[in-house]
């Protein structure tokens, strides 16, 4: 058995979700190797990504664990025997491993939502603005590490799944560059907002008691609302969050924001309003 050095983010998901059937079985990895027939020590590398699992062996692990979810086990079985190499694969080794699983969560995924309170959401960026955001990054990259930046984001932009950005306008108003930038970066907004698969709304400076989001969150829709995947930036990458208990307040979180924000319309006159300003 060849093991990963690098498993992606789908890869690790997969295996937690293996694991967390086993523990909801009552199995401990000895028991659940017991079951299948091999080492302990493959039941541990499976459940560590460290190792593929074959279809026939998701199915006997799932009857195994008293799973009768059949939409959840075909989801479990896609994961273990996609072999897509994606666009994003042409930039392993030389961007953090963060870009790349991102990139391949947004290939999977079925709708995407994002709050964005500094700054405009990455997927909706025009370049100039991408630029002026990496180049405040400490320690300063280089000018080969600001192009892959750029590269891989516009690359990411090629999207088609529902999409929807609830944007504070604090992140509207921040000049990240010069008033140019900013106002193309406007142009770009409203542009997209026109698209049928992309829904923008801004949450205006002029609302009462607005203390429901504190920091950026994406939301990814997997093929299963279980197997949705929250993404929050840390200090050295992204945190990718799966646990049911912790979707479940993401959820309600993104509902009240969205609540609290103004509707497309309204948010495409806001935007137009401080496109004038400057």
């Amino acid at each position: 058995m060849v093991k990963r050095r690098e498993p992606t983010a789908r890869q690790a998901r997969l295996a937690t979700e293996l694991r967390r059937l086993r523990e909801a079985a009552g199995l401990n990895s000895r028991q659940a190797a017991a079951l299948l027939g091999v080492a302990p020590a493959q039941i541990t590398h499976i459940e560590s990504a460290l190792a593929g699992v074959s279809e026939q062996r998701v199915r006997r692990l799932a009857s195994h664990y008293a799973c009768v979810d059949e939409e959840f086990i075909d989801a479990l079985v896609a994961m273990a025997t996609d072999r897509t190499q994606g666009w994003w694969e042409e930039y392993r080794g030389f961007l953090p491993t963060s870009f790349l699983d991102l990139s391949e969560l947004e290939h999977h995924a079925r709708f995407l939502r994002h709050v964005a309170i500094l700054y405009v959401p990455g997927l909706l960026q025009t370049e100039d603005y991408s630029r002026a955001v990496f180049s405040s990054r400490l320690p300063e990259l280089t000018d080969e590490e600001m192009e892959l930046r750029i590269r891989h984001r516009k690359a990411r932009q090629e999207f088609s799944i529902p999409y929807e950005a609830v944007i504070h306008e604090a992140a509207l108003r921040i000049r990240v560059s010069d008033r140019a930038t900013s106002r193309a970066q406007l142009a770009r907004l409203l542009e997209l907002s026109e698209a049928d698969h992309i829904t923008v709304r801004v949450v205006p400076f002029d609302l009462d008691g607005f203390a429901r989001a504190s920091s950026t969150m994406t939301y990814v829709g997997g093929p299963l609302p279980r197997l949705d995947t929250v993404i929050r930036d840390a200090l050295h990458g992204s945190a990718f969050i799966d646990s049911e208990a912790q979707l479940n307040t993401y959820r309600t979180s993104f509902r009240k924001v969205e609540a609290a924000s103004l509707d497309p319309g309204q948010s495409r006159d806001l935007i137009h309003s401080l496109a004038r300003e400057l």
